[in-house]
Order: structure tokens, then sequence, then C-alpha cells
């Protein structure tokens, strides 16, 4: 009894796109929905606690500091990663990655200052400090 390789093949594409959990979204330009949908993988995210507020680690293998935007819109922190197109000459005649894009997208708790926001990426990792506001961090008060 053989394997039928044709459904097996269907089957790990269909496990492919459940697990990778892809994203499509429209592109806007000028306002008006255009027909252009670009494909985002969801990066794995780890967020910890810190004293002066809260660490944001993405991971974006792949994706060097020209291809990183961070983005604070409407309250809500926005990060894209986009891949470098392979820059080989020959031709492919197997390929088991995909050159997709990273997106992710978190609403900003009123705490976090946004104006303070900072990001750096290292080997493939994002990481976005999100600073506590000023006015919110406990403080000491010293008496008279």
């Amino acid at each position: 009894m053989g394997c039928n390789w044709s459904r097996a093949g269907a089957r790990l594409q269909t496990k492919k796109k459940k697990t990778m959990n892809i994203v499509s979204q429209e592109n806007q330009r000028s306002g008006q929905p255009t027909t252009e949908h670009t494909a985002y993988v969801a990066p794995y995210v780890d967020i910890e606690t810190a004293d002066s507020g809260y660490v944001l680690y993405a991971e974006m293998p792949g994706v060097n500091r020209d291809g990183i935007r961070v983005t604070v819109e409407d309250g809500k922190l926005v990060l894209v990663g986009e891949r470098q197109a392979s820059s080989e000459s020959a031709e492919a005649l197997h390929r088991e990655t995909r050159q997709l894009s990273y997106r992710r997208v978190y609403e900003l708790d009123p705490s976090i200052d946004a104006n303070r926001i900072s990001a750096r990426i290292d080997q493939g990792i994002l990481t976005v400090n999100l600073p506590k506001a000023e006015q919110l961090k406990p403080r000491r008060i010293t008496l008279e």
C-alpha cells in the first residue's frame, strides 16, 4: 500500500496555513481601499514587566534595521517587519521558507508614555521599551 502524495501534500498545506497564523490586510493608499493584499505572519512575542514599564520582544528572523517600522496610531502600537528579498541569482529548486513580512498590533494601555517608546533590533529580535508615564510611576514623598 503506497502513500498518496497529493493528499498528504494538501493536508500539509492546510496545516501550514493554520499554524502560521497568516493575516491578510487591505493595503490603503490615499484613503481608497485597493484589491492588493499583503500577507503577514504574526511574530512570536514575549512581554515582560520592568520597573520603568514593559519590554516587548518580537521574533522577526530575516528582518534588518531598514525593514522595521514601529508606529503608534490611534492608541495602538503597530509593529511591521519587512523581509528583504533574497539577492541570490540562482533559481530555487526547492523552497520551504516564504518571503512573508511580519505584523502585529497592540492596543496601548493609557499608562504607557507613547512619546518615550523606543525600539531596536538585534539578530532578528525586535525589542520595544514601553515606559510608564512619569505621573503614574510610584514615587516617594519626602517629609518636610
